[in-house]
């Protein structure tokens, strides 16, 4: 665990290093941002093999939403940041002519990236992307329950950057979180993780007036109307919730299926649950396990009191456990309360979309939604009444992979956005700055007011 001393002195440097100006520059950003990519891409063996000692994550799917996520980013950024540099010139009222108007982006200065466990490539190398470009300097602390993941991490760092400049710190959240926020005032903390631990993050930030960018969960709906292709609805259904074994913030948390196609949907999702992870998923490479014997009991216990409609086996020794459609819950079963983050599916029925609307709303705002339908009604009425961070329509978990979009919650799902440009943006300052021209100076503003001069304010604003 890193030591009071060395977190105290890893932020002093930082704030050293960001007051000599280097970080300001196009070239500088530019050159970090491209010892990045070469450094992930020379550790990038070991993080694979490190995720997969860590979670049992299949290359595939650590190359997909951890490493190739990581390197799309960097390419985005490395393309479009001498335009994002620029200072923008936006329009000015006739009021203040002769005058004109810019807004000017700069860094923050040292920012802290606090990052989960489930992602923990993406969660700490996406930020940091736009905490670099944006021209800040960054202290990364990852979650102590990868500690393979982490190694390879601060490698990466270490082999990238300046630790003036960029640097991790590790040990329990719990003990350095209260540590790192409370006794130093970073000029911003992006934290991701859960609901709960954001508000504690929130509490401390506000010691020093920090600003915050939270990342949360929530209960993601997924929607599939009766006018759904039920076939391709169930194939990406069960991609996107078992995916990385469903410890995914925006995975389908639960499903709501029209009452007339509720058979026929689950029959295909219990053929594509086997085709994906064979019929024994125990020993399939392609399936995530569970974090740790917490998170396992946790899961295994939602799995009272309901019907099993797939699924259910586990192994407490590998913390595996089968990917698990239920149906027939109690109303107040945990399963319905809680963000499931886990490889369990439940499976609840509507006949009409206020009824959808009536049950997403029980569980505050998601951080995702995914509606499957060809019924465009349905469709726009859903997503013009559903408050949710984003989602998508006919399929589940993609809208994340692009870097255009801005990803981010709403309300107890989360605050602030990033990915791409919004990255940038939630690590700028904009500066407004408005510039006027010496050579005539109209005296409409200045007193002794008059009559005239109040009837012109009045037909310029």
């Amino acid at each position: 665990m890193t030591s009071d001393a060395d977190i105290e002195r890893a932020f002093n440097d930082k704030k050293i290093f960001f007051e000599q100006g280097q970080t300001k520059s196009y070239s500088f950003r530019i050159t970090q941002l491209k010892r990045l990519k070469n450094s992930i891409k020379k550790f990038e063996g070991d993080l694979l093999t490190a995720l997969h000692k860590d979670m049992h994550k299949a290359a595939m799917e650590a190359y997909i939403s951890e490493v190739g996520f990581v390197y799309h980013e960097i390419a985005v950024t490395l393309k479009r940041l001498k335009r994002w540099m620029k200072p923008a010139r936006v329009g000015t009222p006739l009021v203040l002519h002769p005058s004109t108007s810019r807004v000017y982006p700069e860094p923050l200065g040292v920012v802290l990236i606090i990052s989960p466990w489930n992602y923990p490539v993406n969660l700490s190398i996406t930020p940091l992307i736009g905490a670099i470009a944006a021209g800040n300097c960054a202290i990364i602390k990852p979650s102590n329950n990868t500690p393979n993941t982490v190694e390879v991490i601060e490698r990466i760092v270490s082999d990238a950057f300046d630790s003036n400049y960029v640097s991790v710190v590790k040990g329990p959240g719990e003990m350095i979180g209260p540590r790192l926020i409370e006794k130093h005032p970073f000029n911003h903390i992006f934290f991701s993780g859960s609901p709960e631990v954001g508000k504690q993050v929130m509490v401390m930030a506000a010691k020093h007036l920090t600003p915050v960018t939270l990342e949360l969960g929530g209960k993601s709906p997924v929607i599939v109307d009766c006018s759904a292709d039920i076939d391709i609805s169930a194939k990406r259904i069960v991609w996107g919730k078992f995916f990385n074994a469903g410890q995914t913030c925006i995975c389908p948390d639960y499903l709501i299926v029209h009452h007339d196609v509720k058979d026929a949907l689950l029959s295909c999702i219990k053929k594509y649950i086997v085709q994906f992870y064979g019929d024994n998923p125990e020993h399939s490479p392609c399936l995530t396990h569970i974090i740790n014997e917490k998170r396992f009991n946790k899961l295994i216990g939602y799995l009272k009191d309901v019907h099993i409609v797939h699924g259910g086996r586990s192994s407490p020794a590998e913390k595996y456990i089968e990917p698990t459609v239920v149906d027939e819950i109690p109303e107040n079963h945990p399963l319905l309360k809680d963000e499931i983050f886990g490889p369990i599916l439940p499976v609840l029925t509507f006949k009409n979309t206020e009824e959808v609307v009536q049950i997403v709303k029980k569980n505050g705002h998601p951080l995702s939604c995914y509606i499957f339908t060809k019924n465009k009604d349905f469709e726009k009425k859903l997503v013009k009444t559903i408050e949710f961070g984003g989602g998508c329509i006919n399929n589940t978990i993609v809208h994340i992979a692009n870097p255009h979009l801005p990803f981010g919650g709403v309300g107890n799902s989360g605050m602030g956005r990033y990915h791409g440009k919004y990255s940038f943006d939630v690590f700028s300052n904009y500066k407004s700055i408005v510039k006027t021209s010496t050579l005539i100076d109209p005296m409409l503003k200045y007193p002794p007011y008059s009559e005239r001069k109040y009837k012109w304010i009045r037909r310029l604003m």
